[in-house]
Parts: structure tokens; sequence; C-alpha cells
């Protein structure tokens, strides 16, 4: 009979593809390792790793076992998480990944406002590039991202299509414009993101597809002098709409971008075997209301 175990040493093995390596994340000794996976291979009556030299891969039956022991450890996990989230009654832990400047752009006042509605639940906030990797590895829980994403390993839940628009100083001659075509940013002095940023990225690639690159005037990372240049009429700049209208700040103005209006999906991701507790429920109701609560306060300015 096949022992949990052995399982999970085999599923170790799977991972890193090396006996050693496989022990050592384990802290077993490697020789026993290699003892448990050779009874396992007796008991089932096949080969589970072709050793070829030092490398070795799955064998046909390998793959099967990998691909069913996922489905079982998976189960197993969501069985603890699911206990833990019963004992803990309410309380939780919860890690986010945002990709950079996201957390400016919406979450701090969210997480103020959930941290002082459920102050049991214990949240962290993590900007990193690699929201989907990290949501896959478990190094985070859930992830805000741009959608869409297309792997069965995650639940997807879109939130919100994201426009981008023009920010202007009040005194600007383009504030008395209800649009600009995006070809106009050509000869505008621009301050922005720098070009590694999410935000820049997207408008790049819009500007790309027109047939023209940005030089900006003035680059930065933070979004607060972004907005104090754009407010003192040293230059425009092209932000989230929801972001803008949501500032209420009347020395902004805000105008529109067409043909075309650059523009991404915003979705939620999580893994598909994760048990969704309390804290991730909580959250993802919360954040739901939050960005609905923001598009009315903007559709309403």
């Amino acid at each position: 009979m096949m022992e949990l175990k052995q399982l999970q040493y085999f599923m170790a093995i799977c991972q890193e593809l090396h006996f050693t390596r496989a022990a050592e994340k384990l802290g077993v000794s490697a020789p026993n390792i290699s003892q448990q996976i050779r009874k396992l291979e007796e008991e089932l009556g096949v080969l589970l790793f072709d050793r070829i030299g030092k490398t070795i891969v799955l064998t046909d039956a390998g793959a099967i076992l990998h691909e069913h022991g996922a489905a079982v450890l998976g189960h197993l996990q969501q069985a603890s998480d699911a206990i833990a989230d019963l004992k803990q009654m309410k309380g939780g832990s919860l890690s986010i990944g945002v990709l950079p400047g996201d957390a400016d752009l919406m979450f701090n006042a969210l997480l103020l406002n959930f941290h002082q509605t459920y102050p049991t639940i214990s949240l962290s906030l993590l900007e990193t590039m690699k929201v989907t990797e990290q949501v896959l590895d478990r190094s985070i829980d859930i992830g805000v991202t741009i959608g869409p994403v297309n792997d069965e390993r995650l639940t997807s839940i879109p939130l919100f299509h994201e426009e981008f628009s023009l920010a202007v100083s009040k005194n600007d001659p383009l504030a008395k414009e209800s649009f600009v075509p995006l070809s106009r940013l050509l000869a505008l002095k621009l301050v922005m993101f720098p070009p590694d940023h999410q935000c820049r990225k997207l408008i790049d690639r819009f500007c790309m597809e027109a047939g023209f690159t940005l030089q900006p005037h003035i680059v930065t990372t933070t979004l607060s002098s972004l907005l104090q240049m754009v407010q003192s009429g040293v230059g425009a700049c092209v932000l989230p709409r929801l972001l803008l209208d949501n500032l209420h700040n009347l020395d902004i103005k805000v105008v529109h971008l067409r043909n075309p209006t650059p523009s991404q999906d915003i979705c939620l991701i999580s893994r598909s075997d994760r048990y969704v507790g309390y804290a991730m429920r909580t959250f993802i109701k919360t954040l739901k209301e939050y960005i609905k609560t923001a598009i009315t306060h903007a559709k309403s300015s």
C-alpha cells in the first residue's frame, strides 16, 4: 500500500529532478529517499523514473502518478486549510501580490478600510513583477494582475476594465478639450513612469501600434511626484482614469484619450486547488465592492 510519505518524496523528486536536492528540500537523507522510491516502484511493479547518467526523467507511469499525486496532495492541503480556518473562526492571514505601482494606484485606501473593518485578518501586500509565478509557487495567496490569465492551475476573477486618460494642469489649454487623439501625445511635454513600469509599458505598446514612440520630458517612479508635476504645469501624464477621477484634485483636469483609448483588463487570480478560506472570501468581496464604489464615484464626478 502506497504511503503518504512515499508520495511526498516522489513529488519532491518530480519538482527537483534530482534525488539529492529533493532530499535536502525535505530534510531527509538521499539514501532514505532512494530506498522509499525503490519500495514504491516495487509495490507498483513499474519504474517511475528513467535514470540516464546523472539525469532523471519521468516514465509514462511516473507521469500518471505525478498527475494524481498533485491532486491528492492538493486535496489534503485544502482539508488542512479548511480545518485551520474553522479553528481560527473569522481570523486568518492573506498575502496579496500586485504589480509595481498598483499599491499606490488602488490599494492603500482599501487596505486601511479593510483593516478597520476586519481587524482579526492580517494582510500583507507585496509589489512584484511576477504575480502569476508567485501565486503558482504559493509564495503569495492571491494576485491582482493584467488579464486575461489562461492557466488551468489558476482561478481568474475579472475585476474591471481599466481605461487610461490624460492628466493636465487646470491652466493647460488642453484642459478645455473633452478628448484628444492618442497621436497628440507625441507633441506634448510628458512626465511619465519609467519604461519598465507596467502602466508605461501599456502606453508605449498602444503608441507603438499607432506608429510612434514617446520621448517623455521627465521620468519618475513615484505617483505622487507625477501628480505634483502635472499640477504645477511641468507636463501632462497618462494614468488610469479610475485613479484620476477618484483623486478629486481641482488643480488637475482629466482629458479622454481616443483613437484608440489605452486600456487593459484587471483580474484577481488564485490557485484553483487552494481552499478559499474566510480571509480570502472576505477580501475578494471587499475588493469588488471597493472597485464598484470607485467606478460609481468616478462616473458621478
